[in-house]
């Protein structure tokens, strides 16, 4: 043990960040043992890269913005049963598997727990978990299928979620069968100083990676070789927070394949030309989505010869790849982005020090980033009211919260 703390104090001391165990000797076996680890798992060199990116001026404002191609699924016309039908021969041939993001706490909706074991209020109390696992063997009963469902959990939430399948009986699905948990990354958060804080049990302040983790998360845990062992090798992606997520969507799948892309990808239209969604664009040629803090006044209100908003396909986290795509993407990191935030931390006395504004950077990667990994991308514009109910505020909120998840969610079942 003597030889590990000696070899990790002289890895501290090159990246000047000896404070990390200043509070060792205090720790019980179980978090020293845990804190080592740590230690040992860090990538300082990505730590001090991702501090010296936070005093660099973003560059995107550099970069060459243009609008995408988009296929209306209601206005295919002739071609919709075509594509329905390629999609319908792959998942019946078992090609399909939905992976959910469910790293979240339901802390911003008064609830204590994951946020996928959440009930909005339906008159059944069924928690989002269980209205999405609905949806899933709905589908599989019509394709004479089950559909492999993978969760991305994190690992503060990891326990709970399993602890809550458990208890449910696994919904109908069977573990490590056709329903597989794997854990989300995490980077540690720093101070302004650069300087890696310490959180409130003498450990390592860690935070997920965003969503964009998600393809190297799902190529660590080997989940993608699990996929291929499955014969799987179209991967639906989406988040735990839309009860109305559309996992098994054959014209989707039979866009994808048709047009012979590796991603495929939903969208709604703007619900006002100024609306704050992330929205599908080009960037420099490649497909990508452009945040709406990015976007001009002019772009936001550009229509073309039919009225339609240039920029108006909101991308809403519903992404269909091919599995090979996945590992390619998952094969390095995503750029990260950086967010600032109030972390509450332990100082060099022990003491917990619990901010009043923001103090600390956060590291992101954003699932679209992927994007410009691939030369072209299908985009599939949907009906919001058919296929995007997020919760992601409390009723306070009015937009996206329980209420209005609630509604469309019954409106759309004919449950009112």
């Amino acid at each position: 043990m003597d030889t590990r703390i000696e070899e990790i104090k002289g890895v501290l001391k090159k990246y000047n960040q000896e404070h990390l165990l200043n509070h060792y000797d205090k720790l019980d076996e179980t978090n020293k043992k845990i804190l080592l680890d740590e230690l040992e798992n860090i990538d300082y060199e990505l730590i001090n890269s991702l501090y010296n990116n936070t005093k660099k001026e973003d560059k995107h404002g550099q970069d060459e913005i243009t609008p995408i191609d988009y296929l209306d699924k209601y206005k295919l016309n002739d071609k919709y049963k075509y594509y329905e039908n390629i999609g319908k021969k792959a998942i019946k041939e078992g090609k399909l598997a939905a992976v959910t993001m469910a790293g979240g706490q339901g802390t911003r909706l008064g609830h204590n727990g994951p946020k996928g074991t959440y009930d909005i209020g339906l008159n059944s109390h069924k928690s989002l978990f269980e209205l999405l696992c609905d949806s899933l063997k709905e589908e599989g009963k019509k394709y004479n299928t089950t559909i492999p469902w993978f969760i991305m959990t994190s690992k503060e939430n990891n326990k709970a979620t399993v602890e809550f399948f458990e208890k449910n009986k696994y919904f109908g699905y069977q573990k490590d069968k056709n329903l597989f948990f794997f854990i989300q990354g995490e980077l540690p958060m720093i101070d302004t100083e650069g300087k890696i804080l310490v959180d409130e049990n003498g450990l390592i302040k860690l935070a997920a990676d965003g969503h964009g983790g998600i393809y190297e998360s799902l190529v660590k845990s080997k989940m993608t070789e699990k996929m291929k062992q499955l014969g799987i090798e179209w991967v639906f992606i989406g988040g735990v927070d839309n009860c109305l997520v559309k996992m098994v969507d054959p014209v989707l799948m039979g866009v994808a394949i048709d047009k012979k892309v590796t991603v495929a990808c939903k969208s709604v239209v703007k619900a006002n030309p100024h609306e704050k969604v992330g929205v599908f664009c080009k960037r420099n040629g490649k497909p990508n989505v452009i945040e709406y803090s990015e976007i001009t006044d002019e772009m936001a209100e550009a229509t073309d010869e039919n009225g339609e908003l240039l920029y108006g396909e909101s991308h809403i986290l519903c992404n269909l790849f091919s599995v090979d795509a996945v590992e390619r993407m998952g094969a390095n990191p995503l750029p990260y982005h950086v967010a600032y935030k109030k972390a509450k931390y332990m100082d060099k006395n022990g003491d917990i020090v619990v901010p009043d504004s923001p103090n600390a950077y956060k590291f992101e990667a954003f699932l679209f980033d992927a994007f410009g990994e691939v030369d072209e991308m299908a985009v599939l514009r949907v009906k919001r009211e058919e296929e995007f109910a997020p919760v992601k505020n409390s009723d306070t909120a009015g937009t996206d919260c329980p209420k209005t998840a609630r509604e469309l969610y019954e409106k759309y079942y004919n449950l009112s």
